[in-house]
């Protein structure tokens, strides 16, 4: 079974002194977990962990990210401005965005950061709305389905993202004849894989292309980014993907097919999310009101506004009920929020504990994609981000929104004051 990061008594705690619901973030666990990708490809001298910035926008947790050696990804203007205050400077930072606005790749140009072209039309778009660095990247998307022992992970050619193979060589030629002389190679090819054997497929069919691209245009290919998709276990049947077995999957790969084409100096990036700080973050809500009609629920003062991803996707995430982690889960229940939508509902026909009203529960793998993901719906306000911090203290690295932060874009009509 999953168990919470922190103790009951702790977390009764510090219910008793912030609002729930709240998310709390985990700092020994993040940091471990960035030591350990550090060591993972640690065989590679110019490795380096661009953290994606849109899974967990908290400036405190950037910062920890970036005490243990991690970069920034970015998506958008306001991504790039964070990153930015939170002290990633130029390459510490990249650029991988799609239908981007002229303003985004201007501030991305200002910074200096590395810029990850989604599309070959934004070449010229790019230089018409700022110039081309000597330094780029392009997004590779090879189409058709991507696989794992005849496992079908997901389906590239149906994704927005990427040039095609034949674009790729004609983006590099451009390219150069534009002045650029560093360049590097993206490619996302399927999302939340728990397999090791992901990356290392991932790379060989990217470590393949580089050296194709390499020979047809003699471009310098200087890095080559495995993005994300290395995913997290949500559901407590699930096994951990061992991320020491997938560095070392992705080096023998390296050897085989980058290192005798004489590109034993290529730079490995990845720019992982979920993986990072996804186990190490939980949504913390309390029960308010049970209903007792054709089905049993139990309502909470958290809501899809606070959590989407159940409502989206229909997700899984395992709850614990606080203090009644060894009683028997012999009570069905819909878990659900306020919002008015029948999809507001964090667990359907879900085996607990008897809950009683006041019980807090605990919401695990949250970490990535939860408060990022929140919306004001029903004019929901977002909670709190907490800290436990490695000494077992508290920081609130978020404070919970107010009335007044939903109403402050009225702010010019007077309205409310």
């Amino acid at each position: 079974m999953k168990k919470p990061f922190i103790s009951n008594e702790a977390l009764e705690k510090i219910a008793a002194q912030y609002t729930t619901p709240f998310y709390l973030y985990d700092e020994k666990g993040i940091r471990e977990t960035a030591r350990k990708v550090m060591q993972a490809f640690a065989w590679n001298k110019g490795f380096k962990e661009f953290f994606a910035v849109k899974a967990t926008p908290t400036p405190k947790l950037l910062q920890i990210l970036k005490e243990e050696g991690c970069g920034a990804d970015c998506s958008s203007y306001t991504e790039l401005l964070m990153s930015d205050a939170c002290g990633f400077k130029e390459s510490e930072i990249m650029f991988s965005s799609n239908v981007t606005p002229a303003e985004d790749y201007q501030l991305a140009r200002k910074l200096n950061v590395t810029i990850n072209l989604d599309d070959i039309t934004h070449i010229d778009f790019l230089e018409k709305v700022a110039d081309i660095p000597t330094t780029i990247s392009c997004r590779f998307n090879p189409g058709g389905k991507f696989a794992i022992a005849n496992n079908i992970m997901d389906n590239p050619g149906d994704a927005k993202y990427g040039m095609t193979r034949a674009q790729m060589t004609e983006a590099y030629k451009i390219l150069m004849k534009k002045g650029v002389r560093h360049f590097g190679m993206h490619a996302f090819l399927a999302s939340n894989t728990v397999t090791n054997e992901y990356y290392p497929e991932l790379a060989r069919q990217l470590f393949q292309v580089a050296v194709e691209l390499k020979k047809e245009t003699g471009a310098s290919i200087e890095f080559i980014n495995l993005s994300g998709g290395v995913g997290i276990p949500y559901k407590p049947e699930q096994t951990s993907n061992d991320i020491l077995a997938i560095g070392e999957g992705v080096r023998k790969v390296y050897e085989e097919v980058l290192v005798p084409a004489g590109m034993g100096n290529v730079a490995i990036y990845t720019e992982m999310g979920r993986f990072m700080t996804g186990p190490y973050g939980a949504l913390v809500t309390k029960a308010i009101h049970e209903k007792h009609t054709y089905k049993e629920y139990i309502g909470v003062d958290a809501c899809a506004a606070n959590l989407m991803r159940p409502a989206m996707y229909g997700s899984y995430h395992h709850i614990t009920v606080m203090g009644k982690e060894d009683l028997p889960c012999d009570h069905k229940y819909d878990i659900t929020g306020g919002l008015c939508e029948n999809n507001d509902k964090f667990a359907i026909d879900r085996m607990l504990p008897k809950i009683a009203m006041g019980d807090l529960l605990f919401i695990h793998d949250a970490g990535a994609h939860g408060f990022a993901m929140g919306y004001n719906y029903n004019g929901k306000l977002h909670s709190s981000e907490l800290l436990l911090k490695e000494d077992g203290s508290v920081e609130m690295i978020r404070r919970a929104e107010n009335p007044s932060d939903y109403f402050a874009t009225f702010d010019f009509t007077g309205l409310f004051k």
